[in-house]
C-alpha cells in the first residue's frame, strides 16, 4: 500500500539514452512506457502528481501510453531565467525518438505520424488551473497521413481543429473565444446542432477558418513545424504556473508559488475514434457520499476536454457497460487495483480507443465532507488503513461541514428546476451570473450562488466567493463539480429546467419566473433541487461513520 502524496515506493531504475542529470535535482527527464517507469512515486515533487502516478502505473503494468515527464526543476528554471535550461530540449528530443520506437511511429512523419499531448502536472492537484495541449504534430501533410493510415478524414481533420483551438489561445495568444464563435457560426450556416454532426469535409473547412483566423491574428500562418509546436508547446505549459487562474488557485488552497509544474510528453490515444471508442472519468468510490462502487461518466467518440469542460454532457459510467462490458470489466479490475495499491479513492482519467483501455491519470480523489468520513471508516472496515490514520487522514473541519445546514424536508418549496446532485449540502443566496459579481457581492455581505451555462477554471474566484454553484450543462466529473467538492460548495449541475442568457444578465426557468442578478434562490446539492427563493434549513445530527470516527479520535487523544 502506498499513500500518494509521497507514494513510497522503490527507489528509481536508470536507463534511457539522452535522460541525463542536471547537476542539482537530478535528471531533467523521465520516461515510462509499458512495463518500466525511469521516475517512480516517490519522485512526486518533481515528477508532480500525474507523472509521478503515470511512473507508478507504468510500473504496475497498467496500460498507459508511453511517454515521458520534464521535471518541474526545468519549469522553476524557465519562469526564472525566461528559457530552458541548456541541454534539455536535447534530452527531450533524444526521449521523444525513445517514444517513436516504443509508439511504432514518427513525430511529424508524413506517412505514420505520431502525435503527443504536453500536459501540466504539480505536486498538488489544481483541476483544470494549468494548460494542456493534445494533438501536436499535425500539421497539413500529417493531417492527411492521420486520415490515410486510419482510414477516417473527418476523425483527422477533427484533431487537427482542437490542436489549433487549444495551442492558439495558449501558445499563439489568440483568444479561444475566437474560435469558438468560429464554430458556431459555421454550425449555424450549415444548420447543424452538435459537433458531432459535422462531416470530414466541415471540419476541414473548419481548419481554413481556423488557420484564416491565426494568419489575421498573428500576421503568421499556423506552425508547420512539429518540433517547432512541441518545444512551445512545454513553454507555455511551464508558463501556465504563472496564469492568473493558476495564481489565483494556489493562493486559496496555501499551494507555495515556488513549486512549478512538470509536464508530461505522452503519445495520444483516441477517444474520438467512432463508436467503440470514449472517454471518461471514473471514481473508485462515489465522491459525494463515498458508497463502494465504481461510479463516473463516460463519454462515447469523444476527446477528454470534451468532458471535463462542461461542453457536452456525458452518460453514467453505465453507458459504458452497456456498450462495452468488456471494457467495463476491466476498467473496473483495474480502479480496484489502483485503489488498494495507493490506499484511498481514486479518480481516475480514461480512453477507449476502438475497444482498448487506456489509463491517463490517477489520483486521489476530491470528496464531500461525508464521504471523506465515510471513505476513511470503510478503509478501515476492509483492512486498508488503520484508525488512527482513519483520523489522521480527515481534517476536523471536514466534520464541521457535516453539520452545514440542509434543507427542511417537510418546508414548502418552488422548484425551479431538477439537475445532477454533484456536491452535497444546501446554500441560499443572490443569484450572480459572472465570476465578477459573485466577488462584488460577497465582498458587500451577501450570499451568493454562482450560475453559469458551466463553469472553467477562470471562475476559480467566483466559485470561492459563493456559497453554491449551479451550472445547466455539464456532468458529475465537470469543472464545476470536481471544484466545489474540492471547496465543500454545494453544487448542482446539469439543471436542464434554467437557461442562463449571459448577455442579458438573466436565467429563464421551467417553472414561469425569469430571474435577474440579485434575484435569491436555493440549491440543495444532496438532491440536485433549485428551488426559487429562501427554504428553510435545519442543522443534522452527526451519526454513523462520523459518530466512529469521532470516537477513534477521542482514543488517540486527538482534539476535533
Amino acid at each position: 500500500m502506498f499513500d500518494q502524496v509521497g507514494f513510497g515506493t522503490e527507489g528509481t531504475a536508470a536507463c534511457g539514452a539522452g535522460v541525463s542529470a542536471d547537476g542539482g535535482s537530478g535528471r531533467w527527464v523521465y520516461a515510462f512506457g509499458p512495463g518500466f517507469a525511469e521516475g517512480g512515486g516517490d519522485l512526486v515533487d518533481e515528477l508532480g502528481g500525474k507523472g509521478a502516478g503515470l511512473a507508478e502505473m507504468a510500473r504496475l503494468g497498467v496500460p498507459v501510453p508511453p511517454g515521458f515527464t520534464i521535471a518541474a526543476a526545468a519549469c522553476r528554471h524557465h519562469l526564472k531565467a525566461g528559457g530552458f535550461p541548456p541541454g534539455l530540449m536535447e534530452r527531450v528530443d533524444a526521449a521523444l525518438r525513445r517514444l517513436e520506437r516504443e509508439a511504432g511511429a514518427r513525430f511529424g512523419d508524413p506517412r505514420n505520424p505520431l502525435l503527443v499531448a504536453v500536459r501540466s502536472g504539480a505536486r498538488a492537484s489544481m483541476p483544470g488551473m494549468m494548460d494542456t495541449v493534445l494533438n501536436l504534430g499535425l500539421n497539413d501533410a500529417t493531417v492527411e497521413g492521420l486520415a490515410a493510415r486510419t482510414g477516417d478524414v473527418r476523425f483527422a481533420y477533427d484533431c487537427y481543429r482542437r490542436l489549433i483551438q487549444s495551442y492558439a489561445p495558449l501558445v499563439l495568444g489568440v483568444g479561444a473565444h475566437r474560435f469558438d464563435a468560429l464554430l458556431d457560426s459555421y454550425k449555424e450556416e450549415r444548420g447543424l446542432v452538435q459537433d458531432g454532426d459535422l462531416g470530414a469535409e466541415d471540419w476541414r473547412r473548419v481548419v481554413t477558418l481556423y488557420q484564416e483566423e491565426v494568419s489575421r491574428r498573428t500576421g503568421r500562418a499556423f506552425p508547420q513545424d512539429p518540433a517547432e509546436q512541441l518545444h512551445e508547446a512545454i513553454g507555455a505549459v511551464f508558463r501556465s504556473w504563472m496564469n492568473p487562474r493558476a495564481v489565483a488557485y494556489r493562493a486559496l488552497h496555501g499551494i507555495p508559488d515556488d513549486w512549478g509544474t512538470a509536464a508530461t510528453v505522452q503519445s495520444m490515444v483516441f477517444g474520438n475514434r467512432g463508436g467503440e471508442s470514449g472517454t471518461g472519468v471514473a471514481f473508485t468510490r462515489d465522491p459525494s457520499s463515498g458508497e463502494p462502487g465504481l461510479c463516473g461518466e463516460f463519454l462515447a467518440n469523444a476527446q477528454g476536454e470534451d468532458v471535463v469542460a462542461g461542453i457536452r454532457t456525458p452518460s453514467p459510467l453505465a453507458a459504458l457497460r452497456d456498450r462495452q462490458p468488456a471494457t467495463f470489466a476491466r476498467l473496473r479490475a483495474l480502479a480496484e487495483r489502483l485503489e488498494r495499491h495507493f490506499g484511498d479513492m481514486q479518480d481516475i482519467e480514461f480512453t477507449v480507443q476502438n475497444g482498448d483501455l487506456f489509463i491517463l491519470q490517477t489520483r486521489t480523489g476530491k470528496r464531500s465532507a461525508a464521504a471523506a468520513v465515510r471513505i476513511a471508516v470503510d478503509l478501515v472496515d476492509e483492512g486498508v488503513i488503520t484508525p488512527d490514520a482513519a483520523v489522521q487522514r480527515v481534517d476536523p473541519a471536514i466534520l464541521a461541514d457535516l453539520l452545514r445546514p440542509v434543507l427542511d424536508p417537510e418546508a414548502e418549496r418552488t422548484l425551479l428546476a431538477q439537475g445532477l446532485p454533484a456536491s452535497p449540502g444546501a446554500a441560499c443566496g443572490a443569484v450572480a451570473f459572472t465570476a465578477e459579481d459573485a466577488v462584488r457581492l460577497g465582498a458587500g455581505g451577501a450570499a451568493v450562488i454562482l450560475c453559469r451555462p458551466e463553469t472553467s477554471p477562470e471562475d476559480i474566484v467566483g466559485m470561492q466567493a459563493a456559497c453554491g454553484i449551479v451550472t445547466t450543462r455539464g456532468g458529475f466529473t465537470s469543472h464545476a463539480a470536481t471544484v466545489a467538492r474540492g471547496m465543500g460548495r454545494p453544487c448542482v449541475v446539469s439543471a436542464r429546467g434554467l437557461r442562463i442568457d449571459l448577455a442579458r444578465g438573466e436565467m429563464a426557468t421551467a417553472a414561469g419566473p425569469i430571474l435577474r442578478a440579485g434575484d435569491v434562490v436555493t440549491i440543495d446539492g444532496s438532491t440536485g433541487q433549485v428551488a426559487l427563493g429562501a427554504v428553510p434549513m435545519v442543522r443534522p445530527e452527526p451519526s454513523g461513520p462520523a459518530t466512529r470516527l469521532l470516537a477513534w479520535a477521542a482514543d488517540a487523544g486527538v482534539v476535533v
